[in-house]
């Protein structure tokens, strides 16, 4: 096995602690200029991934190819790896400039060279008025840029981030989120990005790599993980679900047919783990749930019984009860003030089949 053609390839790692399996069986593959987040709660596995990665923490087990080369043991110096993390592990005693310059110094890249690659990524992340100052002088999202910048002012094969926006505020996360995103576009550089924070993922990501008990869960684009979750916990996991427990009544490679609470019967996308008379469990989003009127019509209906409406804002959210008491939620645009339909009134939510998605319940991702 070799890691050619890919920028990033593991294969098979795996790390353990005493008897704790801290990342186990987890292989990736990342081409050039991508975007791959490793997504997942704590303890998933995600940072042990990124650290072995980063040659910082040896695996027991597998393979790491960076370039095409092996690294699984090499020192991080030899990796080509930039790293950022959430306490931007700037030099305090330096000037800003002093903190892009060092990995150059460290490369015995000549003054004049140093000064021009400084200055051109501190005018990239528009910062070139900072040069002199101090990290304490600067505010937490400007110091995070700096770090950013003596990340890539070398230009690493692969820049890793663990965390990077963790210790920021809401506001300013998801300024730097966008900043961080079109800074990656615009320079084509490849990261390897770790967060737990599901829509920091689908906003920065060309792909993401849910973590779930030191396993990868499902990997793909963000639309995959969102729309086709391969399991209950990624449909859990990533964004709201109603996931109502079926039985399948038909199983084909175009659709899966399946019988609900009280006689409902539900169109999904198909699942070849499924097979007639199995357990399932079908997911649908929220704001792909419409609510009906008497003759409306769509793919999969069910009928339910009103708790409340609230409005939120831009939207409004829809809170039912089904016949076998599971509660589920509709969300839509806000269009208008609540109508008259009080608690405990019956309605009727409908939805498309290729929204529609059957997992086998409690089951593990496909293989």
């Amino acid at each position: 096995m070799t890691g050619e053609n890919f920028k990033l390839k593991t294969r098979n790692l795996r790390k353990t602690y005493g008897s704790v399996v801290a990342l186990a069986d987890a292989s990736i593959e990342m081409v050039e200029g991508e975007f791959l987040t490793l997504l997942g709660p704590s303890g998933s596995g995600k940072t042990t991934m990124l650290m072995a990665i980063a040659g910082l923490n040896d695996p027991d087990a597998g393979e790491i190819w960076i370039d095409g080369k092996q690294a699984t043991y090499l020192p991080p110096f030899q990796r080509d790896i930039g790293m950022v993390f959430q306490n931007y592990a700037l030099f305090p005693h330096m000037t800003i400039f002093e903190n892009i310059a060092f990995p150059l110094k460290m490369r015995k890249m000549s003054e004049a060279d140093i000064k021009a690659n400084v200055g051109r990524v501190l005018e990239t992340v528009q910062l070139s008025h900072v040069a002199e100052r101090l990290p304490k002088e600067l505010s937490g999202g400007q110091q995070q840029r700096i770090a950013l910048a003596r990340a890539f002012v070398y230009e690493p094969s692969i820049i890793l981030m663990d965390e990077p926006l963790g210790a920021l505020d809401k506001k300013l996360r998801d300024h730097l989120q966008l900043e961080i995103k079109h800074l990656h576009e615009q320079l084509g550089i490849t990261v390897l990005y770790v967060t737990h924070d599901q829509e920091e993922a689908m906003v920065m990501s060309d792909r993401i790599c849910l973590m779930n008990n030191a396993r990868i869960e499902q990997l793909g684009t963000p639309d995959d993980l969102y729309f086709r979750p391969q399991t209950e916990f990624a449909a859990d996991f990533l964004g709201e679900s109603n996931m109502i427990e079926c039985v399948v009544k038909t199983s084909t490679s175009k659709q899966i047919s399946a019988s609900g609470p009280d006689g409902a019967v539900f169109k999904a996308l198909p699942n070849t783990q499924l097979n007639k008379g199995d357990v399932c469990k079908i997911m649908v989003r929220p704001e792909c749930m419409s609510l009906l009127g008497a003759r409306g019509k769509a793919d999969n209906m069910v009928s339910a019984t009103l708790n409340e409406t609230i409005i939120t804002g831009a939207v409004t959210k829809t809170y039912a009860q089904l016949a076998n008491g599971q509660e589920i939620t509709s969300t839509q645009l806000t269009t208008g003030p609540l109508g008259t339909t009080g608690k405990g009134s019956p309605i009727k939510f409908g939805w498309p089949a290729d929204r529609t998605v059957a997992l086998a319940a409690g089951g593990e991702a496909p293989a």
